[in-house]
């Protein structure tokens, strides 16, 4: 159906060009079955299925997502992430090899598939916006929370962590933040349904991603990891703004 087409689709584009196909293969599978399939099929699943098949992949065999095994050359070109490269050194990292934020809008830049060319995100997101199938809320809520996360961080300040230094619209650009922020958080069915707990479904996305890449150096990318605990969340965000409203409209008759 057009629910498997979907996650299928996605679930691709969190990939690295170089991962075997059998691993595509069992990661959709594990997806499927366990993030969506046992709580019932289509609509009835609180996690994402794409990135919960990306996650399986990501701790099964690590090698081939994040580490050296990722690094095989294709048509002769081969290189680091802008975000592997801020993790081990920050913004001077970051200038030394060359990167521009130019490159994260054109594509011109090493990562998975779907997530390098802000150009082509963005042009998806006003479809999704304009079609009502997103929510800006999420969206919203995900960049307001990583770049207040982010601020923080620059006003504490590490001598030994250079991710403190990195500033929100680098954060904003690089990774898989902006793909995650578009299609994978903004899922209708894992998502939170009212409307203020949209933002706040976003904006916990956002913080846990910046507190993920920054704190845990294990994980420089935290996006994935961010949303699939934020799902889990779903629910009690909007039973609390449910709750909430309740409380205002007695008020009203107090």
């Amino acid at each position: 159906n057009e629910g498997f087409f979907v996650t299928s689709v996605l679930f691709s584009l969190t990939l690295p060009l170089t991962v075997p196909l059998w691993q595509v293969a069992l990661g959709i599978s594990f997806g499927v079955v366990i993030g969506k399939e046992v709580f019932g099929g289509t609509g009835k699943n609180f996690l994402n299925p794409a990135l919960t098949g990306r996650a399986f992949l990501y701790f099964a065999y690590p090698a081939q997502l994040s580490g050296d095994a990722v690094w095989v050359a294709v048509d002769g070109y081969t290189g680091a992430t802008a975000l592997s490269v801020a993790a081990s050194g920050g913004m001077q990292a970051l200038n030394e090899a060359g990167f521009t934020i130019q490159q994260t809008l054109t594509g011109y830049i090493a990562g998975s598939i779907g997530e390098t060319s802000l150009i082509a995100i963005g042009i998806g997101a006003l479809f999704l916006l304009y079609t009502k199938v997103a929510s800006w809320r999420i969206m919203l809520g995900v960049i307001v929370g990583v770049v207040v996360t982010t601020l923080l961080f620059n006003a504490i300040g590490s001598d030994t962590n250079a991710m403190f230094a990195v500033t929100p619209a680098w954060h904003l650009v690089i990774g898989g933040l902006a793909f995650g922020t578009v299609y994978m958080a903004t899922d209708p069915v894992s998502a939170a349904m009212t409307d203020a707990g949209r933002f706040w479904f976003g904006f916990l996305i956002g913080l846990m991603t910046i507190l993920i890449r920054v704190v845990n150096p294990a994980f420089p990318e935290g996006i994935m990891l961010a949303i699939l605990f934020a799902n889990l969340f779903a629910p009690l965000i909007d039973w609390f703004v449910v709750q909430a409203n309740i409380r205002r409209r007695a008020r009203r008759y107090v």
